[in-house]
């Protein structure tokens, strides 16, 4: 089913914030993306989970300043 123009929800963020209109692209192997893509709704299950992620590296970074 194509598109709709002027859906309803087409103007609507999907949480309380609006996502970027430039997408964050990395590379991944054929596999993982194969896994990643038949897994339901993992865009927004990543971007669930992304926070803590960043959180985790940003302690890591900082715990390797202080030696």
């Amino acid at each position: 089913m194509p598109f709709r123009k002027n859906h309803e929800y087409c103007w609507k963020p999907d949480g309380e914030k609006a996502l970027d209109s430039k997408p964050l692209c990395f590379k991944l192997s054929s596999e993982m993306k194969e896994q990643i893509k038949a897994i339901p709704d993992w865009q927004k299950r990543l971007r669930d989970v992304l926070p803590d992620l960043i959180v985790e590296w940003r302690n890591q970074i900082g715990n390797s300043d202080a030696r």
